[in-house]
């Protein structure tokens, strides 16, 4: 199938001026709001929709632009996609043999999620094609997914220094079956393995020893393929997947994003006198982990309507202003909370006493270290903390000072969780840089100023 498409344009990705912002000490947050829908859920909608016989709709998609690059990518790679509406999208598949090797590189812009979820995808075709990023992303590490991709028979024609991008690689419609355990907890690695193994003759099968995120899982289920999961161990899960299946088109209703909501929802419990609903919250109970954390925390988090839509279960959350306590953050919590570990530390720097958070080590790669990028922050905002190897000590206060400016290293969460502290923080907080937010959360600044918050 030839790639035509109308996929939306993403906008530049760290080419342009920054965008520097403060947000001040606010009134009580009201209001009830949803916020975009799930960017894990959005990549791997149109991704399946790519391999598909049909026309998948999609309802709620994530306007992104770390999810408009995929978009662009799936078109590239020979499916037909279109936008009908806001976030309403339809993707005619190219199959499960129809991928085409791309004319230029498809370039991900600032997605970890998108580019290395994508290598999985050509990895089982017979397509070689090139791919790139921004700068942030060309720092990012690619050989935790390069090293199975290989096993399996995908061949690396060329790359950045330490198999960084850009790069290229060639995919085999011959790609090999494989067992494979991976060595930390990450969802886009299982992702890129089992989107491989769609391409693989027998069962591939992927090995965890701490259970993460599993839309994946979910959605190969969703669109007719044989996958299996089991527990596997204390904590982990096994994920076997029969290889060349035919995937058919279905209907996908993206729920709101906990990943985006946290932000919000830690507003409000740290601005006095808030009462906010976010409504249509995924509560996956891999995705959780925050919550979890808060509700020990003291936090009043309500869950009312809790339901099932599209396969993934959501309710709405109406959160109010709480004194909040400091705990104890295990490391066997972090994979269902591995994003929001920047704004769990906002939230405890306004509870009584010490949240210990464990494990951290994989912050270290995101789009930032976001560990390091975290402590400077709580640094600039006169918040006590310490770094102890991987984990990260915040000492609350009633009052916390603020300021700035915060240095957000092209980081969106960094960007969004600082603004949020700056909400309830007596001087307010600046920092560098907005732009990026837009990979996640176009909506975020004109959301937040519709609850209450003071931000420009």
């Amino acid at each position: 199938m030839s790639a035509t498409r109308s996929a939306a344009p993403a906008s530049g990705h760290g080419d342009g001026p920054a965008q520097p912002a403060t947000a001040l000490r606010s009134p009580a947050l009201t209001g009830r709001v949803r916020v975009p829908g799930d960017k894990s859920v959005s990549h791997r909608a149109l991704i399946f929709g790519l391999f598909a016989e049909g026309i998948t709709r999609i309802t709620g998609l994530l306007e992104g632009e770390d999810v408009l690059n995929t978009a662009k990518a799936c078109a590239a790679l020979g499916a037909r996609v279109t936008r009908r509406g806001p976030g309403e999208w339809e993707v005619e598949g190219a199959g499960a043999d129809g991928l085409s090797s791309p004319a230029a590189p498809l370039d991900f812009g600032n997605s970890g999620t998108g580019v290395r979820l994508m290598m999985g995808a050509v990895a089982g075709q017979d397509v070689t094609a090139t791919f790139d990023g921004d700068a942030s992303l060309r720092r990012r590490p690619m050989k935790r997914v390069l090293d199975p991709l290989t096993a399996m028979g995908v061949e690396i024609v060329d790359s950045a220094e330490g198999g960084r991008l850009p790069l290229t690689l060639k995919g085999s419609d011959r790609t090999k079956a494989i067992t494979y355990e991976t060595p930390m907890p990450s969802a886009q690695v299982k992702s890129a393995v089992l989107l491989a193994g769609l391409g693989a003759a027998g069962e591939t099968v992927v090995i965890e020893r701490e259970a993460t995120r599993d839309h994946t899982e979910r959605m190969l289920a969703h669109f007719g393929a044989d996958v299996r999961v089991e527990p596997h161990g204390a904590h982990g899960r096994r994920i076997a997947l029969k290889g060349r299946p035919t995937l058919v088109a279905a209907p996908v209703d993206v729920p709101a994003d906990p990943s985006s909501a946290a932000f919000p929802l830690v507003a409000a419990l740290i601005v006095p006198g808030s009462d906010v609903t976010l409504t249509d919250v995924m509560m996956n109970p891999l995705r959780t982990g925050l919550i979890t954390t808060l509700l020990e925390m003291g936090a009043s988090i309500e869950v009312v309507a809790e339901r099932t839509e599209g396969g993934e279960r959501v309710a709405d959350l109406r959160v109010r202003h709480s004194r909040l306590k400091g705990v104890e953050v295990p490391p066997e919590r972090a994979p269902a909370m591995i994003d929001e570990y920047p704004i769990l530390a906002v939230a405890a720097a306004f509870a009584e006493g010490v949240t210990a958070m464990r494990g951290l080590s994989e912050l270290r790669v995101k789009e930032s270290d976001r560990l390091a990028a975290v402590a400077d922050g709580l640094a600039a905002c006169g918040v006590a903390h310490e770094v102890v190897g991987d984990d990260l000590l915040v000492t609350g206060a009633t009052t916390v000072k603020g300021g700035g400016p915060v240095a957000t290293h092209m980081d969106h969460r960094i960007a969004m969780s600082f603004l949020v502290l700056g909400l309830a923080s007596e001087q307010g907080v600046s920092v560098d840089d907005v732009a990026f937010i837009a990979t996640s959360f176009p909506t975020f600044m004109p959301m937040m100023r519709g609850l209450g918050a003071v931000i420009s």
